[in-house]
């Protein structure tokens, strides 16, 4: 079996988005397997691409250029599910690219565990919301996506700590707070296919950020640090805006986040 950080530099390196997560199910099922027969495969070294392989569609736009488009129109829940398969592809690379880019950082095995699961279930997910905006006949690249989501990614791929506060504990916590809502859009609509694949996003990202702050406290605890200033200063670093409630507090608690990590970062911005 290949090292697991080779495996997330094909992923990486793979443009299409069906292509993409078919090759990330593939290389974590065998990862799985593995691991289910008791083995710890080989995890290695790499250097991932600073950026992932993109299709040529959708066409990438700054945030302040993407249309706005009004969720009660049939037009605006297919932009609203373009956004959030935008952002599952993101996230199967975000996932794959901790696992390729800090192989160098001694961590146990059950770090690797759960990324793969994470970007296993994130290829899950942007398949699920391709199917329904096929089911609405639309598909993804159909419209334009937000270009800053890697931002994060470049920004941190240096430090492991700065990428875990950043990408699971701030930005996949952001998705608990909004998921809800998008949720009762459909419900209003009578689209039980979107209802049903959000439900699992739902469900299944409260696990991702309960990794990234599981990681993160490891860290913290490795270096005899205290978590809670930690995360307020790399997010401060790292996240060049405000937090912006109202916050899911219920799921983020389930997730291992408490309020006082994120109420503050409400208050200054990184200049």
């Amino acid at each position: 079996m290949k090292p697991l950080t080779d495996m997330a530099v094909e992923v990486l390196n793979t443009a299409d988005g069906r292509a993409k997560t078919a090759l990330s199910r593939t290389y974590a099922a065998l990862w799985q397997a593995a691991r289910a027969d008791g083995t710890v495969p080989p995890i290695g070294t790499a250097t991932p691409p600073m950026q992932p392989a993109r299709p040529a569609l959708p066409e990438l736009l700054a945030p302040r250029d993407v249309p706005r488009r009004r969720p009660g129109t049939p037009e605006g829940r297919i932009a609203l599910l373009h956004a959030v398969a935008h952002i599952e592809l993101n996230a199967v690379d975000l996932h794959w690219d901790i696992i390729a880019r800090f192989g160098h950082v001694p961590m146990p095995v059950g770090f690797y565990d759960d990324w793969v699961k994470s970007a296993d279930e994130e290829s899950k997910h942007f398949n699920l919301m391709c199917d329904c905006l096929e089911a609405v006949g639309s598909h993804y690249g159909a419209m334009s996506a937000h270009a800053g989501m890697w931002h994060a990614a470049e920004d941190t791929a240096g430090d492991l700590m700065g990428r875990l506060a950043v990408v699971p504990m701030v930005l996949e916590a952001r998705g608990l707070d909004v998921t809800p809502g998008m949720i009762e859009v459909f419900r209003k609509a009578g689209n039980t296919r979107a209802i049903d694949a959000l439900q699992v996003i739902y469900a299944e990202e409260v696990h991702h950020v309960a990794y990234g702050s599981k990681w993160f406290h490891f860290l913290c605890g490795r270096h005899d640090l205290d978590p809670k200033v930690v995360f307020h200063d790399l997010v401060r670093r790292y996240f060049h805006s405000t937090l912006k409630p109202p916050f899911n507090e219920e799921k983020r608690a389930e997730a291992g986040i408490p309020p006082d990590f994120y109420w503050p970062l409400t208050e200054d911005a990184a200049p």
